[in-house]
């Protein structure tokens, strides 16, 4: 699938719309929910078995999915802000929440990742963050990134153990 070439039209998602979709252990979408097809401009068809990184919009830090599956590699559910690139080339911010199911057994189910909107305070705080950490990454790369995303959590008083609950007051 050719990724669209990105423009400055947001698509806005409001504070009814729920986002959700689920994917396999390798991020590949298994469903997803009316809204999400809505809102990305993609069909079912176009999105199943494909990995969640289609959507993914170059002003996104790879930092940010490194933080992302490290943490669910590991089991941890996070919340991070996230902005797509819908099919038409527009874009939009969400909260997303990313879960990891298990079965009863224990055994890993799937990812299950639901998203909202964000507020204007947050939208303004995380643009000013990721284009930080994706200057540095193009000039420094991942690591000095990620060392900068350390920095930027250290200078607010918290830290990786505080990520989700400190993305949660962002968006207050």
């Amino acid at each position: 699938m050719d990724r669209p070439t990105p423009t400055d039209v947001e698509h806005e998602v409001t504070s009814v719309d729920m986002i959700v979709s689920k994917s396999d252990a390798e991020g590949n979408i298994t469903y997803t929910n009316p809204i999400f097809m809505k809102i990305s401009g993609y069909s079912a068809g176009e999105l199943l078995d494909k990995p969640h990184s289609i959507l993914r919009h170059p002003d996104m830090p790879k930092v940010i999915f490194k933080y992302l599956w490290d943490n669910l590699k590991a089991g941890k559910d996070v919340i991070a802000y996230v902005k797509n690139l819908c099919k038409d080339g527009g874009y939009y911010w969400i909260l997303a929440t990313v879960k990891v199911s298990t079965n009863p057994d224990g055994s890993f189910r799937n990812y299950m990742s639901t998203r909202k909107c964000i507020t204007a305070n947050a939208k303004e705080a995380i643009i000013a963050l990721y284009a930080k950490l994706l200057e540095i990454e193009k000039s420094d790369g991942v690591e000095a990134s990620e060392k900068a995303l350390m920095d930027f959590l250290a200078e607010n008083g918290q830290s990786t153990e505080t990520f989700n609950d400190f993305m949660l007051q962002l968006n207050k």
